[in-house]
C-alpha cells in the first residue's frame, strides 16, 4: 500500500486510527502489532499517527477504549439495580471478549482508565451507593467482579480465531484418571460445558450472591444484626 509523504493530510482521526488498529489486531495478533505495521495499513507515514495518539502505549489504550466502547454501547438501556447493572455489564464484557479475543489480553493485563471505563464503574458504584451498600464493599466490588470475569475470560476464551475451537470454549478440560483423583473425576462431567454461556452465567450468579452476601454482612454490623445467610433475604440489599 502506498505511503503518503510526511506532511501531507492524511484525513485521520483517533477514531478511525484506534478502529484501523483493533482491526489488525484482530487478524494479526497482538505480537506483531506496532505503529509501523499501522500506518502501513493505513496508507500514512508513522508520524501522521504520531501526530493524533503518542506512541505505542497510548496505542494500545486507544485499542482497548475502542472494544470497551462495544460493551458500553447500550448503556441508555441498562437497568438500575446493581446486580442488574454487574450482570449486563458482564455478558456485554464477554460478548467482547469473544469477539476480540486477540485484544482481550489488553483489558485483563493492563489498567483500563479511559472515560468509557469509569462511566461504566461510576454507573455500577453509583446504584450500589443507592441501594445503601458500605462503601467498602462498594469498592471491592469491582475487583472482584472483574477479578472473575478477566481470569475466567483468559481462561475459556480462545485467542485463534483460525483455529477450530469455538472462540467462547478455546480451552478444553484435560481427562482425570479416577483411580488416582475420584472426586475430580466424579464431578467432571458437571463441568462438561466449560467456558460456555450456561457455565458463565452460573459462575456469574456465585460472584453476585458473594458480593450481595458480603453487603449485607456489612449491612448487619453497622446495625447490629446478625447477618443475612445466603439463603436468608439478599434481595433487600441488591438493589437489583
Amino acid at each position: 500500500m502506498a505511503k503518503r509523504t510526511q506532511g501531507k493530510p492524511a484525513g485521520l482521526s483517533r477514531q478511525r486510527i484506534a478502529a484501523a488498529a483493533v482491526d489488525l489486531v484482530d487478524r494479526q495478533g497482538l505480537e506483531s502489532f506496532g505503529v509501523r505495521r499501522l500506518a502501513s495499513e493505513l496508507g500514512v507515514d508513522p508520524m501522521s499517527i504520531y501526530n493524533h495518539i503518542k506512541g505505542k502505549a497510548a496505542l494500545l489504550d486507544a485499542v482497548s477504549e475502542a472494544v470497551l466502547t462495544e460493551v458500553s454501547a447500550t448503556a441508555a438501556q441498562w437497568p438500575d439495580g446493581w446486580m442488574d447493572i454487574a450482570r449486563t455489564m458482564a455478558r456485554g464484557y464477554r460478548d467482547m471478549a469473544i469477539r476480540h479475543p486477540r485484544i482481550f489480553p489488553l483489558l485483563a493485563t493492563r489498567a483500563q482508565t479511559s472515560v468509557v471505563a469509569f462511566e461504566a464503574l461510576e454507573r455500577l458504584t453509583a446504584a450500589m451507593r443507592r441501594a445503601g451498600i458500605a462503601d467498602q464493599t462498594i469498592a471491592d466490588a469491582p475487583l472482584v467482579l472483574f477479578g472473575f470475569l478477566n481470569g475466567y475470560l483468559l481462561a475459556t476464551v480462545s485467542a485463534d480465531p483460525g483455529g477450530t475451537d469455538d472462540p467462547a470454549t478455546g480451552a478444553t478440560q484435560p481427562a482425570i484418571d479416577p483411580a488416582l483423583y475420584p472426586t475430580l473425576a466424579a464431578l467432571a462431567p458437571l463441568q462438561a460445558g466449560f467456558g460456555g454461556e450456561a457455565e458463565f452465567e452460573r459462575m456469574l450468579e456465585m460472584v453476585l450472591a458473594g458480593i450481595a452476601e458480603g453487603a449485607a454482612g456489612a449491612q448487619a454490623a453497622r446495625s447490629g444484626r446478625r447477618p443475612a445467610t445466603a439463603s436468608g433475604p439478599m434481595g433487600d440489599h441488591s438493589g437489583g
